[in-house]
């Protein structure tokens, strides 16, 4: 046991206590993956970092990234409040242009736009969902069921075992406008729904969720002038948090179920905002700049920042505060 600097960082989020908490460990050199994991299981935080050496040379340092129930190869708003962290407790990087972080994934471009850390998305694998466990997933996020029917009132749904015969998950669930399973590292099932409304009101069998073995992401679009409204429908600590803070106006809304890692809902999700960004401007789902908010529903204040570059690049940013700064015996 020795003592380690250490942090607790809000990110996506320029007001504290509003975003998603991140402990940042910022000498884990000695530790073991037991040690590690304890220790995130005990933060009970959605992620836990432990700063290393770099063992690429071109890396300005190492991160591992744990939550309370496993190890990540890459994540988003620990990449982005782990840089945060470590800049402010003296790091220096390499080059001008670019932070280089080293995590499971590889190796992670963050630049620095003001106090704001942007990183460049993975590449993104993408595939069909399973029909089966798409029925499975919406039934467990309470969405309604569309059944037809024919002239004499005898319901036209299909067959058990063809799910989703025809038109895809619209035919079945009509909120349901696109699905797709996202791979950057983390594995989440993609959903775009109608609405942004549709996304708040949402209220999943998180039991059921941790049954079907799936991490959700789930995504829709604001109507203008629409925010306001969709808090006021929330839950009451929503409602509380809507007498508390505004923040920037957003085009999207966000919420990550990963009851399988031990984390019934995610607060803001950098993982999970990029491999959504790539999948819906590919698709044409989202223009190339856009905001999306994430955690009202948990009182939160979450906004992720998407650009894709004339490369194609995708990068996702955030604000990050730092709310406790001191020491921890491990």
């Amino acid at each position: 046991m020795k003592t380690r600097l250490f942090k607790q960082v809000d990110v996506f989020t320029d007001q504290p206590y509003f975003g998603n908490p991140l402990a940042v460990v910022l000498d884990g050199s000695g530790l073991d993956d037991e040690a590690m994991q304890r220790f995130a299981r005990w933060t009970n935080l959605s992620e836990t970092t432990f700063v290393l050496p770099p063992v690429d040379p071109s890396a300005d340092y190492s991160v591992r990234i744990f939550t309370p129930g496993g190890e990540l190869p890459f994540a988003g708003h620990p990449t982005l409040g782990t840089c945060h962290a470590w800049l402010q407790a003296g790091g220096q990087p390499k080059s001008q242009d670019f932070i280089i972080q080293q995590c499971k994934v590889g190796l992670v471009k963050i630049r620095r736009e003001g106090a704001r850390q942007v990183f460049a998305a993975p590449p993104l694998k993408r595939s069909v969902p399973s029909p089966v466990v798409l029925s499975q997933v919406a039934a467990a996020l309470g969405l309604k069921e569309h059944a037809p029917t024919l002239g004499t009132g005898v319901s036209s749904l299909p067959p058990e075992g063809a799910i989703f015969p025809r038109g895809g998950p619209s035919e079945k669930y009509p909120q349901i406008l696109a699905a797709q399973t996202l791979d950057n590292g983390p594995v989440w099932l993609g959903l775009l729904l109608d609405s942004a409304d549709t996304v708040v009101q949402l209220e999943p069998d998180h039991l059921a969720l941790k049954a079907i073995g799936t991490k959700v992401g789930i995504v829709g679009a604001h109507q203008a002038q629409e925010a306001p409204v969709l808090i006021a429908r929330a839950n009451r600590e929503a409602r509380a948090f809507a007498g508390s803070v505004r923040s920037a106006a957003a085009d999207f809304e966000v919420r990550a179920f990963a009851a399988p890692a031990g984390i019934n809902e995610d607060p803001v999700t950098g993982s999970l905002n990029a491999s959504l960004a790539q999948w819906l401007m590919a698709e044409g789902h989202a223009p190339e700049r856009y905001v999306a908010s994430q955690g009202i529903c948990l009182g939160r204040a979450g906004r992720v920042h998407i650009e894709r570059d004339a490369s194609g690049q995708v990068w996702v940013g955030g604000d990050s505060v730092t709310c406790i700064d001191g020491q921890v015996t491990l």
